[in-house]
């Protein structure tokens, strides 16, 4: 697995990243047994990289890697969390946070969104507790999509000073729109943008944003590399989703005319998928949510199929906005 520097920083990642909702029981429930399955089958394979955040599963996905990786060597592995998100005690308990927060959990906390140095660092000392580690490697600032000010003017500076004291190797934004973090990339010191879904063979509407963190020396994790899906499977279901909603038929249409381009060459369209992002020089790893060892064996080999310069070519020429599919 090739690996790759963040920005400035001595952290590197593998490029290709484990998400770990799923280990929150997004959705639907995970067991113990099967998170840890998937976590061991990402080490064999050389995935290191893994991503988790307090919002997935209201702490349990942070907590079932914590264990996991009690006994790996610490250089072994790099594990990123976010900021932005407190769990609170909840006073009005359903019983499940699915219908609420999307997660098969007991809802015995609640999400708070706080995005000042306070709430950082607060944030910060849970997850460490839940991780059973010392420092993380990174820390990015989660969906501030209405707080983006608090999370210049404080978050970031939060996590600057945390940084500088060794207990963060480096510090970004995590968002699924690209608008903010070109704010912060423009505004602020971090190190990495983890782009969700707006980088993609789909959605490049985060070009301009790539752009801008090549020019910047700041790295970029592209994450939600199937869009909801979409881009999943050779080719798409007439009910597939785009974006968390039923996808419109214009989309779908393109996504077949990319599919038929991938048979066209050989290529299967989720290996084109996987390894699009790649394609930008300022991105340093592929993100995507794995729950089992055969997804983790499958992430792996849609990196690794050949992909020909000229279905990039052809794939190119179906390129446009994803909006104007809408």
């Amino acid at each position: 697995m090739t690996r790759r520097r963040l920005g400035r920083t001595t952290v590197e990642v593998t490029d290709l990243g484990f998400g770990a909702a799923s280990l929150g029981n997004l959705y639907r429930a995970t067991t113990d047994a099967e998170a840890e399955a998937a976590l061991d089958a990402a080490l064999d394979a050389g995935l290191t990289y893994f991503d988790t955040a307090p919002h997935y599963g209201l702490g349990l996905s942070e907590r079932r890697i914590g264990r996991c990786l009690r006994g790996v060597p610490r250089d072994r592995f790099v594990v990123s969390t976010k900021v932005g998100r407190l769990l609170d005690p909840n006073p009005r308990p359903t019983g499940s946070d699915l219908a609420s927060g999307g997660f098969d959990v007991p809802d015995d906390f609640v999400r708070r969104f706080d995005f000042t140095a306070d709430g950082v660092r607060r944030s910060l000392d849970e997850s460490l507790q839940r991780l059973g580690l010392d420092r993380v490697d990174m820390v990015f600032v989660h969906d501030p999509d209405d707080q983006a000010q608090e999370a210049v003017t404080q978050a970031v500076p939060a996590l600057v000073e945390l940084r500088e004291q060794g207990v963060i190797g480096a510090i970004g934004v995590g968002m699924n729109q690209w608008q903010v973090p070109m704010r912060m990339v423009r505004e602020t010191d971090i190190d990495v943008v983890m782009l969700a879904g707006r980088w993609t063979l789909l959605d490049r509407s985060g070009q301009a944003l790539l752009d801008a963190c090549l020019d910047r020396g700041v790295s970029v994790v592209a994450a939600a590399p199937y869009n909801s899906g979409l881009l999943a499977k050779n080719r798409p279901d007439a009910n597939a989703y785009f974006n968390y909603q039923q996808a419109p038929g214009k989309l779908l249409e393109r996504v077949g005319a990319m599919a038929d381009v991938c048979e066209r060459f050989g290529v299967r369209l989720p290996d084109a998928a996987t390894q699009f992002p790649l394609r930008h020089p300022a991105v340093a790893s592929v993100v995507a949510g794995l729950r089992s060892p055969a997804q983790v064996e499958q992430f792996v080999a849609r990196r690794r199929a050949t992909v020909p310069e000229a279905a990039w070519t052809a794939l190119e020429a179906l390129s446009r906005p994803a909006a104007a599919d809408g």
